[in-house]
């Protein structure tokens, strides 16, 4: 089946709808760029089921959490009725440390697994790649003081994302993609036997 810039641009939209959909809180809307069986979702902070993560994040809303998303350039593989999709993301988190408001700004990659089924496209997994991050005060006259051995628990890619979080009461996951390594080329070896036709889109972190 030959490759449309229709799809092409379908996909780009699914992944713009999730970040503004799941950020404004629009929840029945959010659910819909999901594979309604097989949807999985990864991140430092949660790894389950599409409707875990919907119900978790509805959650989180609702008592303040603020991570939100923005995205950049976007690129999609498609073979068929699948796709792989790498999309430039910071994710950017308001918390408190120790009473001292901080943002913290991860940047990376959605890389997300998607089939098309009743010509529609779905996100059937999504793994996040976390490529460098830092972290900010708010108030330039403070200074939160920094846990050095919990910092350096997690990887560089996303170790004041983790941090923060962290102190904010999440359990948040070692050993997720960066930049590179083996947890990302395995992403890559995933992404390519998705395309192939495997029967699963590998093994969700």
């Amino acid at each position: 089946m030959a490759v449309r810039d229709s799809d092409r641009d379908e996909i780009r939209r699914l992944v713009e709808n999730w970040a503004i959909w799941r950020d404004s809180g629009d929840w029945d809307r959010f659910a819909t760029v999901w594979h309604p069986v097989d949807g999985w979702m990864s991140a430092t902070w949660f790894q389950g089921s599409a409707s875990d993560f919907i119900e978790v994040s509805r959650q989180g809303f609702e008592k303040g959490v603020s991570i939100l998303h923005f995205l950049g350039g976007h690129s999609a593989d498609v073979t068929g009725d699948r796709a792989i999709a790498q999309t430039k993301m910071t994710i950017s988190q308001r918390a408190t440390l120790d009473g001292i408001d901080v943002d913290v700004l991860c940047t990376g990659r959605f890389y997300d697994f998607l089939a098309r089924q009743d010509d529609r496209w779905t996100i059937v997994r999504r793994q996040p790649i976390y490529e460098k991050d830092r972290l900010d005060v708010i108030d330039p006259a403070a200074t939160p003081t920094i846990d050095s051995e919990l910092l350096n628990r997690f990887p560089v890619g996303y170790r004041y994302l983790a941090y923060v979080q962290t102190k904010s009461g999440f359990d948040v996951k070692d050993g997720l993609p960066g930049l590179t390594g083996d947890a990302v080329e395995q992403l890559y070896g995933e992404g390519a036997e998705w395309l192939s036709g495997a029967e699963s889109p590998g093994v969700p972190a």
